[in-house]
């Protein structure tokens, strides 16, 4: 079976390789593509990467290709997870942001509209030719952000084997595992909202629903992502949260902690890129261990920094990678657990970016929403909770509508409809603020959206 990677050269590149070897003998994966436009990253990082997953995998077919046609040729399974503009785009979109006091975030609010510019063309070009070259049942992950307009996007261009996927959801499963010193094969949880907008209302432990203990739980706050959120607030919801609504339920306390921190996540992160490339680049000949000693602390940076300007609050735990420690799973774990399940014939429930059809009764049936579903032979059914927080319900609503605005306006390049999306965004409701960034994105975005 062969598995394609589209953006293979990324800094997270090693991350999704280990996942991916470690599982590929027992889910016949037998051919791993790392597909990149970049080609200095693709020989830093999708280097490391091959090598790590040849050294768990030997018996892996794994490549390295800037040629996309060469990437997705009868490929099985494909993940796309690609930075279109690189790090300075996405310093430019913060900049416009702030600007105007508005929240510099790349995935939700402004931000995120002018990254999906850049992300929706690339993505429907590479969509295409997925769907004329790889095999007939190919299935395509999208971790590409803002993943939930992308997906929207993708889908109403008619691209079906389109899934969004997210790590958020099963990295807060994985760090209520932790708490309860349990592996994650015995925790399950629902959901219900939109990518990076949504709500887990229950959380079972070998089948024992454990919400009620855990929203009680002081370990909760302190010992995973619940700590952006006041108890009282989880309390009031009965529900676990998704850690990106700590930008709308603390939206000008994030803006003002960016703006005291005086550099921006994006600042950040071009910063340490910037300097982890150049001191790859300056010692070409290094050992595979010496240069994971550079990714790993590089990496640390980005990962000790996570959300840290936003909220005031630094992650409590060192970052190590360790090539032969079981794995965590990621995103490229959701995407595998997806595979695995497909071909094993046994059904499992999943968090997935999906068509509604009906789950959620205030949305239309074509909209998609982050739900828990069922995974099985026959394909994807959504499985949501039975009720809803009214709140959350009216949240979903506003933004659900800004997304299938913005989709329909990035696909379409029409300035008009960009600016009534941007303009019913709960994180920017203005008329005015909407013209203006519009005005900035369409300036800004030119090269990618001719």
């Amino acid at each position: 079976m062969k598995l394609t990677v589209i953006g293979g050269g990324g800094v997270r590149s090693l991350f999704l390789a280990k996942s991916i070897a470690l599982e590929a003998r027992e889910l016949n994966i037998d051919e791993l593509v790392l597909m990149d436009t970049n080609d200095q990253k693709l020989e830093i990082f999708g280097s490391l990467a091959m090598e790590a997953a040849i050294r768990l995998a030997p018996h892996l077919k794994v490549s390295l290709t800037t040629d996309a046609r060469e990437a997705v040729r009868d490929a099985d399974y494909v993940i796309t997870t690609i930075r279109v503009g690189e790090d300075e785009a996405r310093v430019a979109d913060e900049k416009i942001a702030l600007d105007l006091h508005l929240l510099p975030q790349e995935t939700t609010g402004a931000c995120g509209f002018s990254f999906a510019m850049r992300s929706i063309p690339v993505l429907a070009d590479y969509c295409g030719l997925i769907r004329d070259i790889a095999k007939p049942t190919v299935q395509v992950f999208n971790f590409t952000n803002p993943a939930g307009l992308v997906s929207q996007a993708l889908r109403d261009a008619g691209f079906d084997f389109t899934y969004g996927i997210c790590d958020a959801p099963a990295g807060l499963l994985s760090q209520i595992a932790d708490l309860e010193n349990v592996s994650t094969d015995h925790l399950d949880m629902d959901c219900y909202g939109l990518n990076h907008l949504s709500w887990f209302p229950a959380v079972r432990l070998d089948g024992k629903d454990i919400t009620q203990e855990l929203i009680r739980d002081d370990r909760l706050y302190h010992e995973t992502d619940m700590k952006f959120f006041e108890p009282a607030l989880a309390q009031s919801y009965q529900a676990l949260f998704n850690e990106y609504l700590y930008y709308y339920y603390y939206r000008e306390q994030a803006v003002e902690n960016i703006r005291n921190a005086k550099q921006t996540r994006g600042q950040l992160i071009e910063q340490v890129n910037r300097q982890m490339i150049l001191d790859f680049s300056e010692h070409p000949h290094l050992s595979f261990e010496e240069r994971l000693k550079i990714f790993e602390h590089y990496y640390g940076i980005r990962e000790d920094a996570y959300m840290a300007s936003e909220t005031g609050k630094k992650r409590e735990k060192t970052f190590r990678f360790d090539l032969t420690a079981p794995d965590t799973g990621g995103y490229a774990g959701v995407a595998l657990n997806f595979i695995r399940i497909r071909q094993q014939g046994n059904p499992g429930r999943m968090i997935l970016s999906v068509p509604n059809r009906g789950s959620l009764p205030f949305l239309e049936q074509n909209d998609v929403a982050e739900l828990s579903c069922i995974v099985d032979s026959d394909g994807v059914h959504p499985d949501p909770p039975p009720n809803f927080h009214p709140v959350a319900c009216e949240l979903i609503r506003r933004m659900k509508l800004y997304e299938r605005w913005a989709a329909e306006a990035i696909r379409c390049r029409n300035f008009d409809l960009s600016v009534r999306a941007l303009q019913i965004h709960p994180l920017i409701e203005s008329y005015s603020l909407a013209k203006s960034l519009a005005t900035s994105f369409f300036k800004l975005n030119e090269p990618w959206i001719k």
